[in-house]
């Protein structure tokens, strides 16, 4: 005669194998958590190198460039010699060479300080581009980020938010840029809190490695 199982050791046993399904069900998971965290940070550290890579030095080589730029906008109205200055900046900002930069005002009609109907200028600078020259020259540079503002912000930054767009069309293709973005606010005869935003990378001199204050 079969010996029948008492109730009470049936209700070990199944205690038991729950107790081992919950128990691999727990490891399970922990394992798929330490794999999704080694995951998240080797992502984090990829991305962490990525963006080191905009500091990193390359050869360049510098370039002449000529331009005309005639300013027509219908919010902010500017002089010659107040567009002189501000295109003067933003090609500072991009990385025009300071030492021969050269921008001056181009058929002025009206006396200095007063508002053309659509002023000029041009001139020469010189810019950076990748690798070296036909001569064989270069120099060490490093792609860096730049935001194109243009004023001393609020309101008369939001004045400027059609030269900003000017500038995005006819000087930035004057330099060697990369990750461009560009979110324009413009609308004619009103003035824009948040304007226009460029942003971008442009290249620049590296600094010397073995600067120092007595150079």
């Amino acid at each position: 005669m079969m010996e029948s199982e008492a109730p009470g050791s049936r209700r070990r046993g199944a205690a038991s194998r729950f107790g081992a399904v919950a128990t691999s069900l727990i490891l399970a998971l922990a394992a798929a958590g330490a794999a999704t965290h080694s995951s998240r940070a080797a992502a984090a550290a990829g991305a962490a190198v990525g963006s080191g890579e905009a500091g990193t030095s390359e050869p360049a080589h510098w370039v002449q460039k000529k331009f005309k730029f005639t300013y027509q906008g219908f919010t902010t109205h500017y002089s010659c010699q107040g567009l002189r200055d501000k295109v003067r900046e933003v090609l500072l900002e991009l990385g025009a060479r300071r030492s021969d930069l050269n921008v001056h005002a181009i058929g002025c009609t009206r006396s200095i300080g007063r508002p053309e109907p659509s002023p000029s200028v041009g001139g020469t600078f010189y810019v950076l581009e990748p690798g070296s020259s036909p001569a064989g020259q270069s120099t060490e540079a490093a792609w860096r980020p730049v935001d194109v503002r243009v004023g001393t912000g609020g309101l008369d930054s939001a004045g400027q938010c059609e030269l900003v767009e000017q500038v995005k069309q006819e000087i930035l293709p004057l330099f060697s840029t990369r990750n461009v973005s560009f979110k324009q606010h413009c609308v004619p005869h009103q003035l824009a809190p948040s304007g226009s935003l460029l942003s971008l990378e442009v290249l620049k001199p590296a600094p010397r490695a073995d600067s120092s204050p007595h150079d």
